[in-house]
């Protein structure tokens, strides 16, 4: 499961008794001594590992100060509850030159260099920094130079590489960018008020017995990223992100357990959603588990289908997403999907699809892929991929493709791993769209033609999956938790369960016919091999021609035997 686009919550920081430094920000003339600590030894290491029999020319140094607060409830009661914070630094090396170094593929031998990653003190003690600054310069640079002479041996004895770009990029635009320090108290405030709420939304679940589990959890996290490079760059950036997420599952009679997710974002906590409008949501979870319990389970089906936009956004993100990010055009292990495919056609004419870290909101909701430079210090800036269905160009980090020799600033990266090209805020549009009335009739129509008595409509989805190398399938995988079946005779729609949405890219994507009117937001955590990243997809609702679902796996347990302990047969039972 290479890449993975759901909804989970940020790592905790690595210590707890570090609570009171927490929440005792550090002021900006104190930020400042340390990047003069950084800056001062990358140069004094820049100097002396240059001059080696093989030379580093480029350096970097990054440190992450990292704030999280998170508690969790079930069916009322607290279950976790913590603040903590650490500190990271993770040091670049690249040995060789921009044209061919230590970063270039090894083929036949998988061995991705991931950078250095290494916990640091939390207090700005200079000494303490200088020598965790030397101890890991030191070991990159021993890694660099032995991996850059792999490198050289490989490209000698292999066959000649396709692509011929440089290992890294020259950029003309160096950052100088500062922001101040978060005040981290006054965002968070008492952490009991957080507890409170996700009792509260838990103990909600209780109100029916036959609900196995029952959980909400809050989680605030601010990234203030400390960035340095050789070349000059010089950067200091925060990020937020706070998040309520809700969820409820239920056992059918077969075995399979059926859960729902609600999840809320915003880049301060009291941004989030009021009690009124949780409480309104768990409720309608609530009653939906309900009916899920007892609907019929889907067998393997093709045929027409409506994605609701959350959904399109998730199945834009697996498909398409992955296979546009710049590095995977280079890589003799991936599958190269789209690289021969600038300047065709691939989706519909009347869609475009534009990638935009520097959108903060989208009808006034807040977007989890913004950020105003990339982990490289690379300008973010708006990225057109698809222009009218035709493929316009590729998500570019600092790693060269053919015909693209520089970044877009979507070079990203999880602390302490080499950032690769990945993905930001993607917003699909249509220059066509139609009501959500007319893309039923179109399905109707389209089962009517395909002999189907009814077409799948995905109203919501948990997430999803995609495989994009050579070495397995290159297929997908979307993960709903509301599916409804739409009668060609007039009959309600109905409810169904147990299926997951399945395919290959190029066939899915030229399925594709209709886009609705309104559009949605799923903000989500993507892993891949430059670790974690927020992401967001805003996409309208689709009508697809032609889909594949097939059964999901389930539990082969019986439920639970012994009623739930609150419940009124157990009680009668007493």
């Amino acid at each position: 499961m290479r890449h993975h686009f759901k909804k989970i919550s940020l790592p905790h920081g690595l210590v707890t008794a570090l609570i009171m430094f927490a929440l005792t920000p550090l002021s900006s003339d104190a930020r400042d001594s340390l990047l003069d600590v950084m800056e001062n030894e990358l140069a004094r290491e820049m100097t002396v590992l240059g001059a080696q029999e093989i030379p580093a020319y480029f350096m970097s140094y990054g440190i992450s100060d990292v704030y999280s607060a998170s508690a969790s409830a079930s069916f009322g009661a607290l279950t976790y509850s913590n603040e903590s914070e650490s500190r990271v630094l993770s040091v670049k090396v690249r040995v060789g030159d921009y044209q061919l170094d230590n970063t270039h593929e090894l083929r036949d031998q998988y061995a991705f260099s991931a950078g250095g990653y290494f916990p640091v003190a939390l207090d700005d003690n200079h000494d303490a920094l200088r020598s965790a600054l030397w101890q890991e310069t030191n070991a990159q640079y021993r890694s660099a130079t032995e991996r850059y002479i792999k490198v050289k041996t490989n490209v000698a004895i292999k066959v000649a590489e396709e692509d011929l770009s440089d290992d890294f990029s020259h950029e003309s635009e160096l950052v100088d960018f500062s922001e101040p320090p978060v005040d981290i108290p006054a965002l968070v405030g008492d952490m009991e008020r957080w507890e409170e709420k996700v009792k509260k939304y838990s103990a909600l679940f209780l109100g029916n017995e036959n609900i196995y589990g029952g959980s909400a959890s809050f989680g605030f996290t601010v990234e203030r990223k400390n960035l340095l490079t050789s070349e000059g760059a010089r950067l200091t950036q925060n990020l937020m992100y706070a998040r309520f997420s809700v969820n409820g599952f239920i056992k059918s009679d077969d075995g399979m357990e059926l859960p729902l997710y609600k999840t809320y974002f915003a880049f301060e906590p009291d941004d989030l959603p009021d009690d009124a409008s949780v409480i309104a949501d768990i409720t309608e979870m609530i009653e939906k588990l309900e009916r899920l319990r007892d609907t019929p389970v889907v067998d393997p089906y093709t045929g027409p289908a409506i994605l609701s936009g959350r959904t399109a956004g998730v199945f834009f993100h697996e498909i398409l997403g992955h296979r546009i990010e710049g590095h995977r055009q280079k890589s003799e292990y991936e599958g190269q999907t789209f690289k021969k495919h600038i300047g065709k056609n691939i989706l519909p004419d009347h869609m475009s699809i534009v990638f935009n870290p520097t959108l903060k909101t989208y009808a006034e909701k807040n977007l989890m892929g913004y950020y105003k430079y990339d982990d490289e210090g690379i300008r973010a800036r708006p990225v057109t991929i698809f222009d009218s269905g035709i493929l316009t160009g590729f998500l570019m980090s600092r790693s060269p493709i053919e015909n693209f020799s520089n970044s877009n600033g979507h070079g990203r990266a999880q602390a302490g791993y080499q950032p690769v090209s990945r993905q930001s805020n993607m917003i699909i549009e249509s220059t066509s769209p139609v009501s959500e009335e007319k893309l039923r009739e179109k399905l109707i129509e389209l089962c009517k033609e395909q002999g189907k008595t009814y077409g799948l409509y995905f109203k919501d989805v948990q997430g999803g999956f995609t495989f994009t190398g050579r070495s397995m399938p290159n297929s997908f995988n979307l993960l709903p938790t509301e599916v409804y079946r739409i009668y060609t005779d007039g009959r309600p729609d109905e409810l169904v369960r147990g299926v997951d949405l399945v395919g290959t890219p190029l066939v899915m994507l030229s399925m594709i016919t209709d886009a609705g009117k309104a559009s949605e937001i799923f903000n989500g955590i993507c892993g891949a091999e430059s670790g974690s990243v927020p992401v967001s997809a805003i996409s309208p609702s689709l009508l697809v021609t032609q889909v594949e679902v097939e059964k999901q796996s389930k539990s082969q347990d019986r439920s639970p035997i012994l009623p739930r302990p609150d419940s009124a047969e157990h009680t009668m039972n007493r």
